[in-house]
């Protein structure tokens, strides 16, 4: 789960630790030296978030450390695509799928491939090869960066009155869309994250204004807004 908070990097709703599993069983092989790859970036990006959570530096600001992870597996991921297509479950296997998306989801500092991965995630999908909860992540992902309404409520990040919370479009049949993509009640999913978060020392800015206004900011430099 990303826990690092709001502009930067913000909570998502269904953790990590629970990725979204491909729609096939693995009965064939796989590449294993693109799939050994995945696991590599993936592991990087986790041992990162570790060793900030560890040093306190995970919540708020995005630290350059960890924009420096996801700017280099972003680019390694699309260097591995222009040669294989997607990653998806009929390359990768289970495993290796999941691995392709979780850097792709993070891939936030890097505005043109986190949307070229969209498009070819759901093209993957809609082949049957990625599952449709990968890219209901990665739409509400984007959304968020461009400061709009989620389809999916799958990005936490603080609101005015210090809670964990997201803005979605159409909020009434807000359940309906994530049952059609494979997703838990929000509600239930919102309090098992709040309480993850807590767990960990997260903690509301104590300027939200300010906070704000540098998630704003940082938007803008990367080129979202």
């Amino acid at each position: 789960m990303v826990k690092s908070l709001a502009w930067a990097s913000p909570i998502r709703l269904s953790g990590d630790s629970r990725a979204p599993l491909c729609v096939h069983q693995e009965g064939w092989n796989v590449n294993r030296q693109v799939f050994d790859e995945l696991l590599a970036l993936k592991q990087r990006d986790t041992d990162m978030r570790s060793r900030l959570l560890q040093e306190g530096k995970l919540y708020g600001d995005y630290a350059p450390e960890m924009q420096q992870v996801h700017r280099e597996n972003a680019k390694r991921l699309d260097e591995i695509i222009a040669k294989h297509g997607w990653p998806g479950v009929s390359l990768v296997g289970l495993e290796g799928c999941r691995a392709a998306w979780l850097i792709a989801q993070h891939s936030i500092c890097t505005p043109d491939l986190q949307r070229k991965f969209l498009a070819l995630l759901a093209k993957a999908a809609e082949d049957g090869d990625a599952p449709k909860t990968q890219v209901a992540f990665l739409i509400d992902r984007i959304r968020f960066n461009e400061s709009k309404p989620q389809v999916y409520g799958t990005v936490l990040d603080w609101n005015e009155r210090g809670e964990l919370s997201c803005e979605v479009e159409d909020p009434a049949n807000l359940d309906v869309r994530r049952k059609e993509v494979g997703l838990a009640l929000y509600q239930d999913d919102l309090e098992r994250h709040r309480n993850e978060v807590k767990l960990e020392g997260g903690k509301p800015p104590e300027d939200f204004a300010e906070y704000k206004r540098k998630g704003h900011e940082w938007a803008r430099s990367v080129g979202w807004i």
